[in-house]
């Protein structure tokens, strides 16, 4: 009768145990749970049931998932993702968010747009909200050519210091970032041009080679020397009138200083060869065709805050009201 019902310890048995848990399972003694017949090295394998607590989690997450899809965008498409039933977007949560974001700034942003440039200095609790606003932009929009910390490279000034080409009052850093530098498209754009002395014929190479040896006498690089003192007159003769007599630099056209030790390519003597044979022309966007006015007078703040920034013409006048503090002012987007 046993076998007629498959006794485990009858051949009928055995092949019941063996279909459910695997050839070469058995029931463990020490823990009451059948193998699953796989065995290696003396060690095998348990058919130990999942917790009951981490299948209902499991299952949980199964709803939740199926519940997400059907709420939220989930499945991808050919061109966007389903929309969900809630119709919700991060794209339309960012604008909700940036739309409050103006919203709590507004009052501060007139205050800005409302007081002209040079008057922003000497209203403190206005100008640190305008740093703030601007410093904000100038991650946005300055960093990729400015760098992080606004100490520029090689072609991109350094902001961080007080040598300016067109000046550093925030009235001419405004100017600047209004209208760009050599932009095309903006006829108010700072424009200067030096020659291609070398490439155009002007000079012969070792008149150019006598030029740099002069400039690198005056920048303090290198003694004096019979090449330094022909390009002395050479720079005379071509270089001074924008230059200035002593390499002193002129504003008005954007001339550097050479003077100095401070380069925007770079002042050794390859270098200097080839800015003086071939001429350089780095160009800035004018940022009033990107941006909205309010923020390129913020980044005007923020820039000449850096330690550069020089005083303007109105710098002796009697401090103007304060206007009423408030969050400083986000940054759009450009």
């Amino acid at each position: 009768m046993a076998n007629d019902h498959g006794d485990a310890g009858t051949p009928s048995g055995q092949a019941a145990h063996i279909g459910a848990h695997g050839h070469g399972a058995r029931l463990d003694d020490a823990t009451g749970t059948h193998t699953v017949g796989h065995e290696w090295d003396g060690i095998e394998e348990l058919d130990t049931p999942l917790p009951r607590w981490w299948l209902m989690l499991f299952y949980t997450t199964i709803v939740f998932a199926i519940g997400y899809v059907v709420v939220y965008p989930a499945l991808p498409g050919l061109h966007s993702a389903s929309p969900g039933t809630l119709g919700w977007t991060s794209r339309g949560a960012l604008a909700a968010e940036m739309k409050a974001a103006d919203a709590g700034h507004a009052a501060t942003r007139a205050a800005i747009a409302a007081t002209p440039v040079e008057d922003l200095v000497r209203n403190t609790p206005l100008m640190r909200a305008a740093i703030e606003g601007g410093r904000a932009a100038f991650k946005v929009n300055c960093v990729q050519c400015h760098g992080a910390g606004a100490a520029g490279s090689k072609g991109y000034p350094n902001l961080n210091d007080d040598d300016w080409l067109w000046g550093g009052d925030i009235g001419a850093i405004h100017q600047t970032l209004q209208h760009g530098i050599r932009y095309p498209g903006d006829d108010a754009t700072r424009a200067s041009q030096m020659p291609a002395f070398g490439r155009d014929g002007i000079l012969t190479a070792a008149q150019v080679q006598d030029v740099v040896s002069h400039v690198r006498v005056i920048s303090g690089q290198e003694p004096a020397s019979a090449s330094a003192t022909r390009g002395a007159a050479i720079f005379a003769a071509n270089c001074a009138v924008c230059h200035g007599d002593a390499g002193q630099g002129n504003r008005l056209v954007g001339a550097p200083r050479l003077s100095d030790k401070i380069w925007l390519y770079g002042g050794d003597r390859a270098t200097l060869t080839e800015t003086v044979t071939n001429a350089r022309g780095g160009v800035m966007p004018a940022w009033s065709q990107r941006l909205d006015p309010v923020t390129v007078k913020m980044l005007a703040a923020y820039v000449h805050s850096l330690g550069g920034g020089e005083a303007g013409p109105q710098a002796d006048a009697a401090p103007i009201a304060a206007a009423p503090a408030a969050a400083a002012p986000a940054a759009p987007a450009p």
